[in-house]
């Protein structure tokens, strides 16, 4: 084993000292000590297995749900590319690499008759989905999850039951430095040109209520209720995040390049120029003022990590 990742061969990419702002969609963010893209499973698994477990790994997707601080992370960044996003649906089963992104996958599952419709709003990939348990509209991704691939911090390349990631609202308890490589799920059937149909309704509901085109990283505090919204007419939104933070007087608040959407108030912006310090401090600033105003403390459903500049 080594500390140094210089010193392990692999077929895929290191890049020593790789800024990551321009790998999270807030475009924010200091550089990694290391950003390994691996050829496929077997050479992250070689990989990991080389690794000195003192070194920290730290998996990430698309970065849609992400913010990384303007220090950067000391660590080596796990991010998975082309050898990780098939997508086959055969048998009423689809399986999807887990960079293969959500929207992709719902519109192939439809083509072939089967029902993850609710994905097509979800932002980023199905490694992401899978390890914060996304959903919409009432439906989840454990709901239809029938297997897990990943690779574990020490290199072994392992399948797992759903209930071993013990799936709760906006979260899983996966193990620290295991990658999620591949997921499988087993979706009710459902009419091709039916499923196109309501998908295109839900795009066409996301975009009338969210900043979809902005630069976002989607929901930025998870719902109090426990639940995401249903769509549904009798929906209630006492213990919705947006409600609370609009009640509280921080839409459309700023700090710096950051802003609270006026169109949806859990939404935080990258309005132009902003620091990884700007959105954290407007996040955390919304986070008091809630608190103040409802006597409810708001959980962060954006991931945050690295370090402050100095």
């Amino acid at each position: 084993m080594t500390t140094d990742p210089a010193q392990i061969p692999v077929r895929g990419t290191l890049t020593p000292a790789r800024a990551l702002s321009d790998l999270t969609w807030l475009r924010v963010g200091g550089p990694a000590d290391w950003l390994f893209q691996p050829a496929d499973p077997e050479d992250l698994a070689a990989f990991l297995a080389a690794l000195d477990p003192a070194v920290p790994v730290f998996p990430m997707g698309v970065g849609s749900n992400l913010i990384v601080r303007d220090g950067g992370l000391r660590a080596v960044v796990i991010r998975l590319g082309r050898g990780f996003n098939a997508i086959t649906c055969e048998g009423g089963r689809v399986t999807a690499g887990a960079a293969a992104l959500d929207a992709h996958v719902a519109r192939r599952a439809a083509e072939a008759g089967c029902d993850l419709a609710f994905l097509r709003t979800i932002p980023g990939s199905i490694g992401g989905a899978v390890r914060m348990n996304a959903g919409c509209y009432g439906s989840y991704t454990f709901d239809h999850l029938a297997e897990v691939q990943a690779v574990t911090r020490d290199g072994r390349l392992v399948t797992l039951a759903p209930a071993d990631l013990k799936p709760g609202y906006r979260q899983t308890e996966l193990l620290e430095g295991w990658v999620i490589t591949a997921a499988s799920f087993a979706p009710p059937a459902g009419d091709p040109a039916d499923l196109a149909a309501r998908m295109d309704e839900q795009i066409a509901k996301r975009d009338a209520s969210q900043p979809s085109k902005a630069r976002s990283a989607g929901s930025t505090f998870r719902n109090p209720a426990g639940f995401s919204s249903t769509g549904r007419a009798d929906d209630t939104h006492e213990l919705k995040a947006w409600k609370l933070i609009a009640d509280a007087g921080m839409r459309g608040a700023r700090q710096g390049g950051a802003e609270m959407s006026e169109m949806h108030c859990n939404f935080l912006l990258n309005a132009g120029g902003a620091s990884a310090a700007d959105l954290e401090g407007l996040g955390e600033e919304v986070r008091k003022k809630v608190l103040q105003h409802s006597g409810i403390s708001l959980q962060w459903e954006i991931m945050r990590v690295g370090e402050p500049t100095p």
